[in-house]
């Protein structure tokens, strides 16, 4: 017997999807679009007072904050580059258990002089040292995986398997990893990693691969403008028992152009066409 999983009320909105808007524009236009979740980023968390003013813009418009992006970018150069990045990624902490998020979305970062075996050694030692601050907040790490053109300058974590040998080292309550298909639709492997995940799924993220892929960083297509088989990969997501928000994270120039209102209903159409409502049927 497999459990029917309705996605349609839990669709999410990242705030770099409509980055043409204020946060405080953002979140009224999907309090007025019946969008219950946005994803926020700590720049424009910033822009707009602080975590605490950011957190009643949010709670007055009926919504919820599904993560906080971003912590992560590990990897140094000297001590100072160090222990700067481990007060950076504490802030960040703390505004996430402000926003009253759970989820701290972490970009690992990229390869620096030491070398790529290095860098993933700082990595796991920059999330050992955040463990305990982040344990006593309450709010839990998600390890992003980026595809592997990202290795060089965002994140040396390049495979859905890679984030979960790395999460392992740490608490299951903890430290998780989240699943972005733009990022990982390609992998052989990622049924298996995703069944191996479990509860250690924190979030799922969704947007295409256009081909060909018109920017590497901001070419990120709307689902269904490109080659992503989000059935299959929502099906598996939900098998594994992850009843979390789904947030839409794209980068695109040509959505940024359009008005607000008009970005979030593409979007929404989007996601309900192409995100399965029911991917598990009761057998």
């Amino acid at each position: 017997m497999r459990r029917a999983v309705n996605f349609a009320n839990r669709l999410s909105i990242n705030q770099y999807s409509v980055r043409q808007l204020s946060l405080a524009d953002f979140v009224a236009e999907c309090q007025k679009q019946e969008v219950p979740y946005v994803g926020l980023w700590r720049d424009k968390v910033s822009e707009a007072g602080g975590a605490f003013r950011a957190r009643s813009l949010v709670e007055d418009c009926g919504l919820k904050v599904s993560s906080l992006c971003r912590g992560g970018f590990f990897p140094y150069e000297n001590e100072t580059q160090r222990q700067k990045s481990i007060d950076e990624n504490r802030r960040a902490i703390d505004e996430a258990a402000e926003l009253g998020t759970q989820l701290l979305v972490l970009v690992c970062g990229g390869v620096t002089s030491a070398g790529l075996s290095a860098s993933r050694v700082m990595v796991a030692a920059g999330i050992a040292t955040l463990v305990p601050y982040a344990m006593e907040r309450g709010v839990k790490l998600g390890i992003e995986p980026l595809h592997p053109m990202f290795a060089a300058d965002r994140s040396v974590v390049t495979t859905l398997a890679e984030a979960q040998d790395l999460a392992a080292q740490f608490p299951a309550s903890v430290v998780g990893v989240v699943v972005d298909t733009y990022h990982v639709w390609w992998d052989a492997a990622l049924e298996r990693e995703v069944v191996r995940a479990g509860d250690r799924i924190l979030g799922y993220h969704v947007s295409d691969w256009i081909v060909p892929l018109p920017d590497v960083l901001n070419g990120r297509g709307l689902m269904g403008d490109g080659c992503i088989d989000f059935p299959t990969i929502s099906r598996w997501i939900a098998q594994i028992g992850y009843t979390g928000p789904i947030e839409v994270e794209i980068f695109n120039q040509e959505l940024w152009r359009l008005p607000g209102r008009a970005a979030v209903e593409r979007i929404k159409e989007r996601f309900f066409n192409c995100v399965p409502a029911q991917p598990l049927s009761d057998r």
